[in-house]
């Protein structure tokens, strides 16, 4: 959709702006413009988009919100067109995006550089984002793949397992409990956990395992947004933290973090490569698909 031109492009801004003013100058449309395009779009459909918010804007009617969806979905689609056509203009068969969630991006660029040297000819496009974002856009066809722990009930997924997925304890090196050959359970009671925050797949792991070890003890908690902050908050003697191994392989090398030996850990997971289950791959993804799946022996390592 030609942007600033077609009624819906205008419904869309004025939805996400939430006034007609700011849709506008988004836009750069004069307001009559932009009202015309939105009751060309109404008399089409015989129905508001629109109506007034609480706070004196405008927001969508549930009628609205439908339509909105599925023109969000109609300029995804032909901004991947666009983006096929380009890619193919270069001399490629065609473009993929391949997802991961976040604690996979401490290895998922090499991953990706190898796919690229294998398959040159195929354009990879590595977003990252926690599992909530990777379920949200395989439910809404904005990727193509993804690289993610448990794959989500919703929506329906095909998935392949990778590799192993190994979660562990961590501490900073000095930490009182580090140097024990076995850290009974009932010594982590007085512990900080750091956690990933709410959406994240390690949030959901680690939250489980405390709730299984603890049998209900209020552990006391604190949220952060990334591995990295968590991985210096930890360094920093903040607290504890289960998190990916993969995340903390240089630190645990080099002597910044230690494992600590707590039964029952690691808590052993999978990689998984998933796309959305009853959409047929293209002929290019497929192609993708399998030589990820070919070089699934790089992640074990």
């Amino acid at each position: 959709m030609q942007r600033g031109f077609h009624p819906l492009v205008a419904l869309l801004a004025v939805a996400a702006e939430g006034s007609y003013a700011g849709a506008a100058d988004r836009l750069v449309l004069t307001a009559p413009a932009l009202h015309a395009r939105i009751r060309a779009l109404e008399d089409l459909f015989g129905t508001p988009m629109l109506t007034r918010s609480a706070r004196g804007g405008s927001e969508l009617t549930e009628i609205g919100r439908r339509v909105a969806q599925t023109a969000a979905a109609v300029e995804h689609q032909l901004a991947r067109l666009a983006e096929d056509v380009g890619a193919l203009r270069a001399g490629r068969t065609g473009r993929v995006v391949l997802r991961t969630v976040s604690t996979a991006k401490y290895f998922a660029p090499h991953f990706v550089q190898r796919l690229r040297a294998t398959l040159p000819e195929i354009e990879v496009q590595l977003r990252v984002g926690n599992r909530q974002s990777v379920i949200e856009g395989l439910a809404s066809g904005r990727m193509d793949l993804a690289i993610m722990g448990r794959p989500p009930r919703i929506p329906a997924v095909d998935a392949e397992i990778l590799a192993p997925h190994p979660h562990l304890l961590i501490a900073a090196a000095g930490h009182r409990l580090a140097g024990m050959a076995q850290v009974p359970v009932a010594e982590l009671l007085s512990e900080t956990f750091i956690l990933r925050e709410e959406g994240s797949g390690t949030r959901i792991l680690a939250t489980r395992w405390l709730d299984q070890t603890g049998k209900g003890y209020p552990f006391d908690t604190v949220e952060m947004d990334s591995n990295e902050t968590i991985k210096q908050a930890v360094m920093a003697g903040m607290g504890i933290a289960l998190l990916s191994q993969h995340t903390v392989l240089q630190e645990l090398a080099d002597g910044r973090l230690v494992g600590m030996k707590v039964p029952g850990l690691p808590i052993m997971r999978n990689w998984f490569l998933v796309h959305r289950a009853g959409h047929p791959l293209s002929p290019t993804e497929r192609k993708l698909h399998d030589a990820i799946l070919g070089l699934r022996g790089m992640l074990a390592t």
